[in-house]
Parts: C-alpha cells; sequence; structure tokens
C-alpha cells in the first residue's frame, strides 16, 4: 500500500478516529479446509505497530499510554505501550477501560436503524411526530434520518466554554438531556434540514431521548438489552448520570497544562461527569469489546442489511464547516483512497482519552485503539493516533 494511501485512511478514521514495555501479540486467522481463502491485504505489520506505540508514559509529549487490536482476514495483531498512572509508573492495563466518547453514536445509531427494521421508526418521518412538541414549525420538517446523517440543521446547545480550563470548573455539572435539546432548539436553525451537514452531538441526544419514547425504556437499557448483552459485550457500559468514575481496571487519563514558567504539568482528568455527552458520547467500554462490536456490525449480526446500508450511505450534500462534501453518515464516516478503497470508521475524545473503531466493509482489515492523549480535545490530530492507524493499514 503506498504511503499517500495509508496517510488518507489515517486521516479518515482519526476524524471520524516515562516510556513504559510494548506488549504485543499476533495470530493468524486460519481457513476452513476446503474454503478458498480470500484475497487479503498483508498480514498486520507487527514492527511498524510496535515503533507506532512505543515510548509512552509521563514524559511523552502526546500520550501516555495506548491499547490497540487490529484484525481482519489475513490475521491479527494487539499490543498495549506505557503506564496505567504516573505516580506510581505501572504499566498499562492492556485490557483496560476506558471513555469512548463519540464511538457512542454508533451504538445509538444501530438502535435507531434495529427500530426502523422492525417498522416502530420511519426514517423519513418527522421528528415532531415521536417527540411533538420538541422541534418547531419553523425548522421545517426535521426527519429521523437527518439526525442520523446530522443534516438536522440544529444547531448546538450551549455549554460551559470551548476551553478546557472552562469546562473543568464544570466537569462534575449533571446535565439534563431535555434541557440541551430545549436550549439547542430555542435557537434559529442553521441551514435547511437535509442541504448541508453539520457534525453535533445534539443531533444523537435528541436521537436517545427519541429511543426512549419508542421503547418505553430508558436509552441505557434499550442498548444494553439490543446490543450489549447480546454481543456478551460484558465490559462496555454506560455511567450514571452522576457517575464521575470509571469503575474496574483502567488507565488513567490527563490534560497537558502549561505553566509559567514554560514546563508543563499532567493534570489528572480521570474522574469526570459525561452526562453532557450522553446518547452522543458517554459510553465506556474496552478494545476487545469494540472490536467484537465492529466485527459485528459490519458483519450485519447488529442491524438487518436493509437498514445497516444507512451506515454506509453519505448524504450528497456539503460539509457547512468547509464546504467540502460531507463524509459523515449513520453513526459512521466514510473516505474514498485513490486506489478506490473505502474504509470506513468513528472516533471519539473525552479528555485523557482518544478512541476509533475503523474497517473495510469486507473486515479485511480492522483496527480499534484507545489513547491516553495528553489533549485529546485538540484541533490538530493526535501524532500517536495518526501512526496507530497508518501502522494498522501498512504492509
Amino acid at each position: 500500500m503506498k504511503a499517500r494511501t495509508r496517510t488518507l485512511i489515517a486521516a479518515a478514521l482519526v476524524l471520524g478516529i516515562a516510556s513504559g514495555p510494548v506488549v504485543a501479540h499476533a495470530a493468524p486467522v486460519p481457513v476452513p479446509a476446503g474454503v478458498t481463502a480470500p484475497l487479503a491485504p498483508a498480514p498486520p505489520n507487527a514492527v511498524v505497530l510496535e515503533r507506532a506505540i512505543a515510548g509512552l508514559g509521563a514524559g511523552h509529549r502526546d500520550a501516555t499510554a495506548a491499547l490497540v487490536r487490529v484484525g481482519g482476514t489475513s490475521g491479527s495483531w494487539r499490543g498495549s505501550s506505557g503506564v496505567a498512572d504516573i505516580v506510581t509508573g505501572r504499566a498499562a492495563v492492556e485490557e483496560g477501560r476506558f471513555r469512548a466518547g463519540s464511538v457512542t453514536k454508533a451504538f445509538t445509531a444501530a438502535v435507531v436503524l434495529q427500530l426502523a427494521a422492525e417498522g416502530r421508526v420511519d426514517l423519513d418521518r418527522p421528528v415532531r411526530w415521536y417527540l411533538p412538541g420538541t422541534v418547531p414549525d419553523s425548522y421545517g420538517a426535521v426527519t429521523v434520518r437527518q439526525l442520523l446523517n446530522h443534516t438536522s440543521g440544529i444547531p448546538a446547545a450551549d455549554g460551559p466554554g470551548d476551553s478546557f480550563e472552562a469546562q473543568w470548573e464544570h466537569r462534575f455539572d449533571v446535565t439534563d438531556p431535555h434541557d440541551q435539546i430545549a436550549d439547542a432548539l430555542a435557537k434559529e436553525r442553521e441551514f435547511a434540514p437535509g442541504t448541508a451537514q453539520h457534525y453535533l452531538n445534539i443531533n444523537y441526544t435528541v436521537l436517545g431521548v427519541l429511543v426512549e419514547k419508542v421503547t418505553g425504556t430508558s436509552y441505557e437499557e434499550a442498548v444494553g438489552r439490543r446490543i450489549l448483552r447480546p454481543l456478551g459485550l460484558r465490559q462496555t457500559s454506560f455511567p450514571s448520570r452522576t457517575q464521575t468514575r470509571i469503575h474496574g481496571p483502567h488507565n488513567r487519563g490527563y490534560q497537558a497544562i502549561a505553566r509559567a514558567d514554560g514546563s508543563r504539568e499532567l493534570r489528572d482528568v480521570t474522574e469526570w461527569n459525561s452526562s453532557d455527552r450522553w446518547a452522543a458520547g458517554d459510553i465506556i467500554s474496552t478494545t476487545a469489546d469494540l472490536e467484537r462490536f465492529t466485527k459485528a456490525l459490519f458483519s450485519g449480526r447488529v442491524v438487518p442489511a436493509a437498514q445497516l446500508e444507512e451506515m454506509f450511505t453519505v448524504p450528497a450534500v456539503k460539509n457547512i464547516a468547509d464546504g467540502k462534501d460531507a463524509t459523515m453518515t449513520a453513526g459512521l464516516s466514510r473516505v474514498v483512497l485513490p486506489d478506490g478503497t473505502v474504509a470506513w470508521g468513528k472516533s471519539g475524545g473525552r479528555h485523557g482519552y482518544n478512541t476509533g473503531i475503523g474497517a473495510t466493509r469486507d473486515l479485511s482489515r480492522t483496527v480499534v485503539y484507545s489513547v491516553n492523549s495528553t489533549n485529546a480535545k485538540g484541533e490538530d490530530t493526535n501524532p500517536v493516533v495518526q501512526g496507530i492507524v497508518m501502522a494498522a493499514f501498512a504492509e
């Protein structure tokens, strides 16, 4: 695979995706007797992958730890590097739990699409049909599909501010999704529904409330009953509205803060209330669980084939932020490579944690990562994340 191709894959998956020892494992995928092996990429390049996550820890500029799983038809690899915490310096917990951020949207979209397959939700029906009194008439007929693919035109709800310090001061605030929706919909729409794309959490906050209305249960229970328990994702959960800790083994997250003397502080940001993200970004998981979910999702074992197409269909509109063609779908994002190959994935960022899932649609290559980034919400892609994704698709 050419270097430019690998770089484009990395860019897509990171968008949409003191040192500790590297722990790595590789294994071939057996082909059943009598079955011809499909054409597949070379096995995961263990040397390149190990190099991508080497040297992480308190002294590393960009990350204190990383957990990675790469799989596909040609083989698999998993590894970890860095430290679980900078105080003791103990090795990173390879099976540790972490905040997966906006990867949550893939789970939310899957539940909505399941409801569509059951005839309980019509993707082309206006949202106000399910949630009367929410979307103002002035917005037009915002549909469920437009929430899924971020073409609703609903603006973001107000928050404490974009700066880290502003968010730090409000890190234990408890946010009600209904208040967020009311705040957002009290504003003028950004654009006519279906005419542009703007990736915003508010779309999935509304979908979370819609799931509760249609199923008659909590959003968390709906995801648990429909996805987590059937797939055996025992290490994946949603925090309670007031929960601030990550229960179970985990690697602590840190944010780099510049001091007046030019040095930096690594502030522990592990404990944080994520109720402001809810159905858009508060899931907690592991790389093993997310890998299982990715494979099940892409293979049609989570969402029926007809509805699954929504997750691989990009609306024919422009992105309002940069004027380029839209890339987001229902829960995923897409990139088309120069050789015609298409990769799909979803990334997420919470302070202290960058997470991503990605794959080719035929599952010939999959990648899941959790990186304890020291600037997880920064505008630029974390170099460790980019290195992991490039290494995952390297030959």
